[in-house]
């Protein structure tokens, strides 16, 4: 698979499913990402996000930093859920991190209970705020 994101067909309308592999760099933000995410918004007043970092994920470049962060202060309301889908710990502790100034519920998920996620992200309750992961688990590190 190249390096960047695949954006996952079969998905409700209102979500949008993207896998990341390899590499991940700004180009991808800019050319896969963000024109995916800004048609689905011409369409709903919010959506939900499924982010998958599949196994042969091995990271961002600092440009992706920066088109993540720019991305998301640019979308902070148009969210109404969340999952990240990776094995990596590092990625779901620095999201935790910044999961207050995050507007929408936002759960964590290994790879292998990507199907739990999908089943998440896709469910008709409204309710999903109770249900959101916390910023911080007992194991995250302070």
């Amino acid at each position: 698979m190249p390096d960047g994101f695949t954006i996952l067909p079969d998905t409700p309308p209102n979500v949008l499913a993207v896998a990341g592999h390899g590499i991940i760099d700004a180009a991808a933000y800019e050319e896969v990402l963000r024109p995916a995410l800004e048609a689905r918004l011409e369409r709903h007043d919010t959506i939900r996000l499924l982010y998958i970092l599949e196994e042969d994920f091995e990271g961002f470049t600092a440009g992706a930093a920066i088109s993540d962060a720019r991305l998301g202060f640019s979308h902070l309301h148009d969210f109404a859920r969340i999952a990240l889908v990776t094995d990596a710990d590092w990625v779901t502790h620095a999201v935790r991190l910044f999961a207050p100034l995050i507007q929408a519920p936002l759960r964590c998920f290994p790879l292998a209970r990507r199907r739990e996620a999908e089943a998440w992200i896709a469910e008709a309750d409204d309710t999903a705020e109770a249900q959101a992961d916390p910023p911080g688990g007992d194991d995250f590190p302070v």
